[in-house]
């Protein structure tokens, strides 16, 4: 494949795979016709959106940002490849974000089956665009024969990922949290860290998205893990990873809903595909890279 990257800024810790990288802003329309309309495109993947962590999205304070510059990336990228007629297939990346608040407050059991998505009540803006931009996509297939794939993603992570700044997820977060901290001392976590998620390493999730990109299947459907874990047990993994000698200290903070996890029988019946790389496996790699950019940011200071 030939292959072109778009996006705000460079990939920051790695040098593009890409034969071309533009660096531009994906809600200027131009910007958009510019870099899609001059080649046939086999694949467009849109991953592209403002978002974080709970730190970022759960505030309140990044609403009207989070939902003006995704659903401009959307509406862009969605009518661009509807009205270039140049490109065979589009995947969008939604999240289970978008999942209703009612069905994930208990966190041994949440309800995050596809057919569960309406009535809907996402319980942050954030995952108001996305269900708005998964239906935009499709009404774009319906409409204008674009061949769109939508997944559901849950809580990606791996190397090579955010983990400073404000906008990291919780695996990045910890990470950093217990790669930064002194043997005996104490890692912060907001809340009482009984809130349960499923966290899908990045190398399955690439395997799913291509695998659905490549099929029959439109979706929507879940991209996530179903090994379900509190972030107390998320940090215990972490901090045994680390080998230090570390305590939790719960305090206020941002914490999103009270359990969520992928239910992935669809997927399987629809792909074939379940996940493959257990959580701890993946926490190793990233733990391993996160320490190394702490480290080096240390030396720097």
């Amino acid at each position: 494949f030939w292959v072109r990257g778009v996006d705000l800024k460079y990939p920051e810790y790695a040098e593009t795979a890409a034969d071309e990288f533009v660096q531009g802003d994906l809600r200027d329309p131009l910007l958009v016709k510019n870099v899609m309309s001059d080649i046939h495109w086999d694949e467009v993947y849109q991953f592209a959106a403002d978002m974080g962590g709970a730190g970022f999205v759960f505030t309140g304070e990044n609403d009207a940002d989070i939902m003006h510059n995704s659903a401009l990336v959307n509406l862009n990228v969605a009518h661009q490849a509807a009205k270039d007629k140049n490109t065979e297939r589009i995947f969008y990346s939604s999240s289970a974000c978008m999942y209703p608040e009612h069905n994930q407050l208990d966190p041994d059991n949440p309800n995050c089956t596809e057919d569960s998505a309406y009535p809907a009540d996402p319980d942050s803006e954030y995952g108001w665009e996305k269900l708005f931009s998964e239906r935009l996509f499709l009404a774009y297939g319906r409409n204008n024969n674009l061949s769109v794939r939508v997944g559901r993603y849950h809580n990606i992570f791996g190397p090579l990922g955010t983990w400073q700044g404000g906008r990291e997820k919780v695996p990045a977060a910890l990470c950093r949290k217990v790669a930064s901290a002194q043997d005996g001392t104490q890692v912060e976590i907001w809340g009482d860290g009984e809130q349960t998620r499923s966290f899908l390493f990045i190398d399955d999730c690439l395997e799913a998205t291509v695998r659905m990109m490549r099929g029959d299947w439109i979706g929507p459907v879940n991209i996530g893990s179903t090994e379900l874990v509190s972030i107390n047990q998320l940090a215990g993994m972490i901090i045994e990873i680390s080998g230090k000698d570390l305590t939790l200290k719960h305090i206020e903070g941002p914490l999103g809903v009270r359990g969520r996890t992928s239910d992935n029988t669809l997927i399987k019946e629809k792909l074939g595909w379940t996940h493959s790389v257990p959580l701890r496996a993946g926490l190793e790699i990233t733990y391993e890279w996160v320490n190394s950019q702490v480290s080096t940011q240390a030396r720097s200071h």
